[in-house]
C-alpha cells in the first residue's frame, strides 16, 4: 500500500450511511475511508432534491438555506479520485475545501462537492437541512444510462 496522505471529505447526500451510494465509501477497491464524525456545514447552503431522478444537490449559493448536516470521512487520494468519478468532477460538480463543524463542536477542513452552475429555478425548491432517500422521492441512478444511448 502506498504512503497516501489522508484527506477529509464531507458527504451530505447519497454517500451517507444508509443511503444509495454509501457502498462507494465501503468499497476497498475504490480506496480507504473511515467515518470520523457527524457534522454540518459552517456556512449555510441550499440543499435541494432536483431532476426527475431525485438527486440531492448542494447549490453554491452561500448564505441561503441551512447549515447542512452530513458525515465527515477520512479518505485517501484513491478514494478522492473515486468520488470525483461519481460526482463527475470537474465537469458537473465542483469541489472545494470548507470548514465543517463536527458533532463535538470542533471545526475541521473537508472537501465538499458543490453545484456551481444550476438553473435559477432550483432556488425555488424546498431547502433541506438533511437529505434522506425516501419512497416518496426515491433516488434513481438511471440518469447514468442517458449518455449511453448513442
Amino acid at each position: 500500500m502506498s504512503n497516501s496522505r489522508l484527506l477529509r471529505v464531507f458527504v451530505y447526500g447519497t454517500l451517507k450511511r444508509g443511503e444509495p451510494n454509501h457502498y462507494w465509501l465501503t468499497d476497498a477497491g475504490k480506496g480507504f475511508s473511515r467515518l470520523v464524525s457527524i457534522g454540518k456545514t459552517q456556512k449555510k447552503y441550499p440543499l435541494v432534491i432536483g431532476t426527475r431522478y431525485n438527486i440531492p444537490f448542494l447549490l453554491d449559493k452561500e448564505g441561503t438555506g441551512h447549515n447542512v448536516e452530513g458525515e465527515i470521512y477520512e479518505i485517501d487520494d484513491k478514494m478522492l479520485s473515486s468520488l470525483d468519478d461519481l460526482e463527475e468532477y470537474p465537469n458537473y460538480y465542483d469541489r472545494e475545501i470548507q470548514d465543517i463543524v463536527a458533532e463535538n463542536g470542533s471545526t475541521t477542513q473537508c472537501w465538499i462537492y458543490l453545484l456551481r452552475k444550476f438553473p435559477e429555478n432550483m432556488l425555488s425548491k424546498e431547502f433541506l437541512q438533511s437529505y434522506r432517500n425516501t419512497p416518496e422521492k426515491p433516488y434513481c441512478e438511471s440518469y447514468l444510462q442517458i449518455g449511453n444511448q448513442s
